[in-house]
């Protein structure tokens, strides 16, 4: 069959794609439990700084940005790897998007739980990282779910910066054998494989949470 022509080029691109997905997304979360807790715990300048870096990622386009770090950096004389580009381009935006939902999530912790830290003097830091982030996970999970997806399906995005990822590679054959139909359709395949897996390995990560959220690290007065 002349699909299976089409395979081995296809699955190195694919390979590309789940390097850089999973990369960018764990650089990502990074970003995203920092500037969120220093939305909330962080100084007025921290806070300032992480609520700029928050706005700017989330209000500007998501290409525009890896061509930003890709074609303008370099002419002030900062330039990078591809490869790390793409990673760093999508950690950034996708950082942006989870730090709000760390921060919507802290929040929602009960004040009761804040009121008995303080009450049994524990420090900010300590009822952050004790009490606070153990509940806040939990109801994080589906958001970061849905956050993971999306910057998978966004790592489309990189074969603009010449990464022969699983989009440039298909886009290479199609300009060879002009058979649109066959290699976009084993593209559309692989995006809708890696997601399910994804969505998979995040849904197992989140009841393993929950489980652990049975007995929670709550503080009682």
């Amino acid at each position: 069959m002349i699909w299976l022509h089409y395979l081995p080029a296809l699955l190195k691109g694919a390979e590309v794609t789940a390097i850089i997905a999973l990369a960018s997304t764990a650089l990502g979360a990074l970003l995203a439990f920092a500037a969120g807790i220093a939305r909330i715990e962080g100084n007025r300048i921290v806070s300032s700084v992480a609520l700029v870096y928050i706005e700017v990622f989330r209000g500007t386009s998501l290409l525009v940005q890896l061509f930003w770090l890709y074609y303008a950096l370099p002419l002030i004389g900062i330039s990078f790897d591809p490869m790390l580009t793409g990673i760093v381009g999508l950690a950034l935006n996708i950082g942006a998007y989870g730090a709000e939902v760390v921060r919507g999530a802290l929040e929602a912790v009960p004040p009761q739980q804040h009121e008995a830290a303080r009450a049994l003097n524990f420090g900010r830091m300590h009822t952050l990282l004790r009490i606070c982030l153990p509940q806040a996970l939990v109801e994080m999970m589906p958001s970061f779910g849905n956050l993971a997806v999306q910057n998978l399906k966004d790592t489309s995005l990189v074969s603009l910066i010449t990464i022969s990822d699983l989009a440039f590679r298909a886009q290479m054959l199609r300009n060879i054998t002009l058979d649109s139909v066959r290699i976009y359709t084993l593209t559309l395949i692989g995006y809708f494989i890696m997601a399910l897996v994804l969505t998979a390995f995040m849904r197992r990560l989140e009841t393993a949470l929950r489980r652990g959220a049975a007995f929670p690290r709550t503080v009682h007065g």
